[in-house]
């Protein structure tokens, strides 16, 4: 029987008997906190003292449940006990959020983000909830926002003729550059007005990669950015084929058989859309389509229902920012931390957002002092990139107090609090199709999330043991899924249930049947498969060890890439680090690689290298091959691209980038030439 039982039983044996339960009670909160030897001493001077204790002891029976207590207790609480106050907190926190969003979707019809948007309009006109920071940067209030909305409802009927396609919950597509940020939030914003499910493209996308999104999506309708004109033109006639309508966001179209949306917003009245147009919608209707990075295939558009927007957007005052907060972002708006935690976030609490076109290291705090920021924004690599400008006086001089996002690795967490000022981080856990999220709400350093046995019980999931090569979850003799131990890697798979569904991707059912687990610990259950590789501490703490597809197999033992990644980052004259795994002819496995960019004025010492490989990592985790790059590719959510570098390999006929081979004989990381790539793939370099 676990502790927590034993302790329930204790509990119930003395209520049912009527008894006090005080003494117990007493007794382990000082065994507790004082120890077992202090402990003792107290409670001999009691037993010495009972003459005179004797009044208000309580039945010999309350005496005699304390003892039991004490003798089935462990000496010391819990690890998680100390967390029990933020746990509860936390917890009475979602639970309220939750219950809000319930009851505003068991409205009819429901009472959506628009609805809330509209309601401010009418009562704060004049407020400016977004900031632009790019070209002609300004405010722009509710009243002018509310305005293009309706403006692009009527513009979008003058243009089709009508209304019915979008009425009838057809999908739109926008295709738009950082730079048409505010018109395109304004024809957002109206086809929301109508209930239209509406889909964010990467624009960085072309060829088969963009018509697959905008097919995929079921758009009948996409509007351009006229810069991404030659992006347009290579997928037009499949588009057109397909009757798909497409409109450039200008004033004119150079493309026969693209209309231009521009002339009629001009003119289009700013009557208010009638909100029972948008009638039809539930709380499960979809409200967007956010795609998937597409790093393991072409992009699948992942659904966010009226409800799930909902539940997203109320994250950032689970964080206690509130309407008096000024939040940073420049994240791009096909992301979810962009444009659904930074702009809606904003425009439901009422809270401004500015918004810069384009992370830029070097003007990011002094934007921050200009607008009094309050809170940033982060995913990825962006505060490594803050922690990598040279310092500066006024680096402690801003009104920063709270800083969002997630993918930030401990060492970069601690540097940046050091250099930038005791800043709140507020690190966050989730995918866009996951059916659950974590947040570390008590602020662990370098820790995702953080759990406890009454949040689990809400949001239910495992750490199990996974196979590399088959990047799926290792079975017993029973065909379930074997958990690991508290403080080992595990693949994350969480539960679906009634209260967490699964929404999977738009398109056919197999897509989303993929990221499933069925029979995980009993038959019939069924999981969604993260892909993530976590492991969670006696405290219940969780920590980011590594993607499925990144964690690699050599020797024999699974390599994780990012805690190399955070051994390697350890070397002075290294600024960045790229770790991945790459094949081998003759060996089983991948044999592990770094993509590194040198810190400024350094050059690569191979013997200091070897050195500290040696010194901190195991050999089956040590990179063989160093590849130095000017500079490390990232995505545009500032994540390490690892694909292209994983299919290069290290092979010097490929590679124009310089290139070394690690050198057990000569104890150096040695220069790789063509006899000796020869050498490594003939089998008589040993590895």
């Amino acid at each position: 029987m676990g502790v927590w039982l034993r302790l329930a039983f204790l509990l119930l044996l003395l209520l049912g008997l009527g008894q006090s339960a005080w003494p117990a009670a007493v007794a382990l909160a000082l065994r507790w906190l004082l120890g077992d030897s202090i402990f003792c001493v107290l409670l001999g001077l009691a037993m010495l003292a009972r003459p005179w204790l004797y009044p208000w002891m309580p039945h010999w029976l309350s005496l005699v449940a304390a003892a039991l207590m004490l003798a089935v207790l462990p000496a010391r609480p819990p690890p998680g006990l100390r967390w029990l106050p933020a746990d509860l907190a936390y917890i009475f926190g979602i639970l309220h959020l939750g219950l809000n969003i319930k009851a505003r979707m068991s409205r009819q019809p429901p009472n959506t983000f628009v609805d809330t948007f509209e309601r401010r309009a009418q009562a704060q006109p004049n407020r400016a909830p977004l900031v632009w920071k790019g070209p002609g940067g300004r405010s722009v209030t509710f009243r002018e926002l509310d305005e293009r909305a309706c403006q692009a409802v009527w513009a979008l009927k003058a243009e089709l003729g009508s209304l019915t396609g979008l009425l009838a919950g057809e999908p739109a597509a926008l295709l738009v550059l950082a730079s048409q940020t505010i018109p395109a939030l304004g024809l957002w914003l109206g086809l929301a007005k109508l209930g239209c499910p509406i889909a964010w493209i990467n624009p960085h996308a072309r060829g088969a990669p963009l018509l697959h999104s905008v097919l995929s999506s079921g758009a009948r309708l996409l509007v351009v950015d006229p810069d991404l004109q030659e992006n347009l033109e290579e997928v037009l006639p499949k588009l057109q084929a397909e009757n798909i309508r497409c409109f450039y966001l200008s004033h004119s179209s150079p493309t026969p058989g693209v209309g231009a949306l521009g002339a009629a917003l001009d003119v289009a009245p700013i009557d208010p859309v009638p909100a029972d147009l948008r009638a039809r919608i539930t709380s499960k209707s979809p409200a967007l389509f956010i795609y998937t990075s597409g790093t393991t295939g072409l992009p699948k558009p992942a659904i966010v229902t009226q409800e799930r927007l909902l539940q997203m957007c109320k994250m950032l005052s689970l964080g206690g920012v509130t309407a008096d907060d000024v939040v940073y972002t420049v994240l791009p708006l096909y992301h979810v931390m962009g444009l659904i935690l930074g702009i809606l976030g904003c425009l439901e609490l009422g809270a401004t957002c500015v918004l810069a076109p384009k992370f830029s290291a070097s003007c990011f705090w002094d934007d921050c002092r200009q607008h009094g920021v309050t809170v940033i924004l982060y995913v990825g690599e962006v505060l490594r990139y803050l922690c990598n400008t040279p310092q500066r006086p006024e680096d402690r001089t801003h009104t920063v107090r709270l800083a969002v996002g997630n993918g930030l690795r401990a060492d970069v967490w601690e540097s940046f609090q050091q250099r930038f000022g005791p800043i709140r981080i507020l690190e966050t856990y989730g995918s866009t199709e996951g059916n659950i999220g974590f947040i570390n709400y008590p602020g662990r350093c370098g820790a995702l999330g953080k759990m406890s046995c009454l949040l689990r019980m809400l949001s239910p999931f495992e750490l199990v043991q996974f196979d590399t090569e088959a990047e799926e979850p290792v079975r017993d003799s029973q065909g379930f899924c074997i958990p690991v131990g508290l403080g080992e890697a595990g693949l994350l798979v969480t539960q679906i249930v009634g209260h967490h569904p699964f929404l999977g991707y738009r398109g056919p059912q197999e897509l989303s049947e993929r990221k499933l687990v069925r029979n995980v610990r009993r038959r019939g259950d069924v999981y969604f498969n993260t892909g993530d590789v976590l492991a969670m501490d006696r405290e219940g703490f969780l920590y980011f060890r590594d993607r499925l597809g990144d964690t690699f197999r050599w020797k024999g033992e699974n390599v994780s890439t990012r805690e190399v990644e955070s051994v390697l980052s350890l070397v002075d004259f290294l600024q960045e680090v790229n770790v991945y795994g790459v094949s081998v002819p003759g060996c089983e496995g991948k044999v592990g690689m770094a993509a590194v960019r040198l810190a400024p004025g350094q050059t690569f010492d191979g013997q200091r290298m070897y050195q500290h490989v040696r010194t901190w990592l195991p050999a089956y985790a040590a990179p063989h091959f160093i590849r130095i790059q000017d500079a490390l590719e990232i995505t545009s959510t500032f994540k390490l691209v690892k694909s292209r570098l994983v299919r290069e390999g290290f092979n010097v006929g490929v590679i124009a980038d310089p290139l070394f081979v690690l050198d057990n004989q000569a104890k150096t990381f040695q220069p790789l030439t063509p006899d000796t790539y020869q050498a490594v793939c003939n089998g008589t370099w040993r590895l």
